[in-house]
């Protein structure tokens, strides 16, 4: 007998944020795919490793594959390619597989690619849903993200001080993601706009998160790869 490959979204890295369907799943898992990083000391990391430990899954079940972190993808679809390569082949002896991914897996999570070759390979596949970082982090700061009529554009943190402005001025909730690559382009806007409300965050569910509204700290952080901001 086989079972679908399950893709488990884990949430923003709070583990009680994960939901029941989600925690059920990865509690039936035979083996448990999780993305893992180099620090700069070259030690593997995983925060998605992390949130599923601390929920009290077997430590058996847990396979951390390295996910090369660079703007060049080539070195990642290699890995993806390895870890697809892989678990077909566990998935044809019957194990029930999770390949799991920080906040939704749908929404900006590059293990798409995965599922779109099992998807491509009549392999059957689920995905169960998650909370993006964004919610959770208007969650964090008791905002009201998006009301009435208002209309929301969720960015990578690919535009310029231009392409934000516009945006600020015909009246957009913004959120960005990957906030860290574009410093300068959110120092400008916040000098350009002093009308407009930028809610800083940082590390949103886990025991480092950061939130902020005053644009002094804002302009003088420093934004680490886990950050994002929403400007209302």
């Amino acid at each position: 007998m086989t079972y679908p490959i399950s893709f488990v979204s884990l949430g923003p890295g709070e583990p009680e944020l994960i939901t029941v369907k989600g925690l059920r799943q990865l509690q039936k898992a035979d083996i448990i795919y999780c993305p893992a990083t180099r620090n700069r000391q070259g030690e593997s990391i995983s925060r998605a490793a992390d949130i599923v430990r601390a929920l009290e899954i077997s430590e058996t079940a847990i396979r951390c594959f390295m996910l090369p972190m660079s703007k060049d993808r080539t070195e990642a679809w290699k890995a993806y390619d390895a870890l697809y390569n892989e678990a077909e082949s566990n998935y044809a002896e019957g194990k029930q597989i999770v390949i799991v991914a920080e906040g939704d897996a749908g929404f900006y999570s590059s293990i798409q690619y995965i599922y779109d070759k099992f998807t491509a390979a009549g392999i059957a596949v689920q995905r169960i849903a998650g909370i993006p970082a964004f919610i959770a982090a208007g969650a964090l700061a008791g905002l009201h993200i998006v009301k009435q009529e208002e209309q929301i554009a969720v960015i990578p943190g690919t535009p310029s001080a231009d392409e934000l402005s516009e945006k600020i001025n015909a009246g957009y909730v913004i959120v960005i993601m990957k906030l860290s690559q574009c410093v300068e382009a959110v120092h400008e806007c916040i000098r350009k706009h002093p009308q407009t409300q930028f809610h800083y965050f940082e590390n949103v569910g886990t025991e480092k998160e950061y939130y902020t509204s005053d644009k002094k700290i804002i302009t003088d952080k420093i934004y680490p790869y886990f950050s994002l901001m929403i400007i209302q």
